[in-house]
């Protein structure tokens, strides 16, 4: 039975994120966990039934990754499938570390805050303390993830981050599992009196309201082929294809996506090429590609070529790399690469925002949506609207789009920043200071279009502070768990 409800956690986990998005299943995601955790008196098992639980969601949530080896990485079914399997054993750790330790928690007067800042704690480690021996910290779907929809949880994000909703989600799902455990209220009414902190969510900053975007800028969806082999001749094309797609600009900004293509404005032709299309939409361009250190390793950057043609200075080279995509983790030396660079990608060291009519813009690069504090750096550094440059070709028609997009919504609340989301081939979309989606273009279609935005001031307390809330979950849940250790059940 335990492990029937260990199994069922990591079914109610996936079902709460796209493309179930039973999200309304969120505070109940943890309960059947949780009750095998209080009911298993042996922490190796409680281990166990954690590592199921905690396999059964990657492995779910996160089957895009199958399809990018096979296909893309050239692994074959059954290699894809192999080498999916472990990364989601791995990542199951995370889980079984978190029953471990949740068992005697959940046995005490302060299981309700206990056990949901292990779970926090546990969540957050997932990005920042990794699989650091494998080099493989990989983050995705938190559960406070789920929440951006729901009422009064969201006006957490620009406090505490995501962590908060976490937090919050797995707090009722501890109380429902006291109660299927029968622990009655007057006798546990300790256990419970934790949940008379939800009565300040209402006295919280409300969200801001819905409005319409005042300045403008045109972002263009390619829609290149992953595969494509490059040639003179269909780099000439592509690049008559993106002149089109760009002009008129009808908009004092461009942003071109990540792309699937040999961008590289450290060469003089693309560089001219560049400069010409800016000078003649007389608007500035945002836009992906690739960099090089003084060695002549790749970067994957971003430049802005100035309306007068010329590029900026300045460069942003992305921090947080992908596992597979753009290096390979040192235990997975087997696995090909999915980028068709000459050696692994390499990470950059420095935020970086650029100026534009008077604002700054942040742009970080696909995957490091799923890093709440780096993302809310660039907003501490001045930025006065967020552009999140993508390629989610990589993820075929899957899920992945859709909770990528997840993701850069949460980042929107935590900053209250507008986001503009350009893909190569979609999601794009503009994102409000709630986590709002206001606009997108269709999927797998060369398009552009003019979307409005609004700049915005001012620094939440999570980009003032970053993740002091999650430190806490950290702390309090080290605390909880030690203070549990050698009693007995009552």
């Amino acid at each position: 039975m335990n492990l029937v409800l260990s199994l069922a956690s990591g079914v109610l986990l996936v079902l709460i994120f796209p493309n179930f998005n039973f999200s309304l299943l969120a505070p109940v995601a943890l309960t059947p966990l949780l009750v095998a955790c209080a009911r298993e008196a042996s922490w190796k098992r409680r281990f166990v039934l954690g590592w199921a639980s905690g396999f059964v969601f990657w492995f779910a949530v996160c089957s895009w990754i199958q399809f990018v080896l096979e296909v893309h990485g050239g692994m074959g079914r059954w290699g894809g499938w192999g080498t999916f399997a472990l990364f989601a054993l791995l990542k199951g750790l995370y889980t079984a570390t978190f029953a471990a330790l949740a068992g005697p928690v959940m046995r005490k007067p302060w299981a309700i805050p206990g056990a949901a800042a292990l779970w926090t704690a546990v969540e957050y480690a997932h990005g920042t303390i990794g699989l650091a021996w494998v080099g493989l910290g990989f983050a995705w779907l938190d559960l406070g993830n789920a929440g951006i929809d729901m009422p009064l949880i969201p006006r957490l994000a620009p406090i505490t981050g995501v962590w908060g909703l976490s937090f919050v989600l797995a707090m009722i799902g501890c109380a429902i599992a006291l109660a299927f455990l029968r622990r009655p209220l007057r006798k546990y009414v300790t256990h419970y009196t934790w949940l008379a902190a939800f009565a300040l969510l209402p006295l919280l900053p409300e969200l801001p309201p819905p409005h319409a975007g005042t300045e403008r800028v045109r972002v263009v969806q390619p829609n290149i082929d992953t595969e494509a082999e490059w040639t003179p001749e269909t780099m000439a094309v592509l690049q008559q294809r993106m002149i089109l797609l760009s002009e008129p600009a009808n908009a004092p900004l461009i942003v071109w996506p990540e792309a699937p293509a040999p961008f590289y404005p450290a060469e003089e032709s693309f560089r001219k090429y560049m400069g010409d299309l800016a000078r003649n939409a007389q608007a500035p361009i945002l836009m992906g590609g690739v960099g090089r250190t003084p060695t002549g390793d790749p970067l994957n950057s971003a430049f802005l070529f100035q309306k007068n043609g010329e590029l900026s200075a300045d460069r942003y080279d992305k921090i947080r790399l992908v596992p597979f995509g753009e290096y390979i983790p040192d235990a997975f030396g087997w696995v090909n690469r999915i980028t068709h660079e000459i050696g692994d990608f390499v990470p950059g060291t420095r935020i970086v925002t650029f100026p534009v009519d008077g604002h700054r813009i942040g742009a970080f690069i696909c995957y490091e949506s799923a890093f709440p504090d780096l993302v809310r750096q660039f907003t501490k550094s001045g930025a006065n609207v967020l552009v999140n440059l993508s390629n989610d070709g990589y993820f075929g028609h899957s899920a992945a789009r859709e909770q990528h997009l997840e993701l850069v919504r949460m980042r929107a609340a935590e900053n209250r920043r507008w986001i503009l989301r350009a893909t190569n081939d979609g999601i794009t979309a503009m994102i409000d200071p709630a986590g709002r989606e206001i606009a997108r273009l269709p999927l797998y279609t060369q398009t552009s279009a003019v979307f409005g935005y609004n700049s915005g001031t001012g620094l939440t307390p999570y980009v003032r502070y970053g993740d002091w809330f999650a430190w806490m979950c950290l702390l309090t849940g080290a605390i909880s768990y030690g203070g549990s250790r050698g009693r007995r059940r009552p």
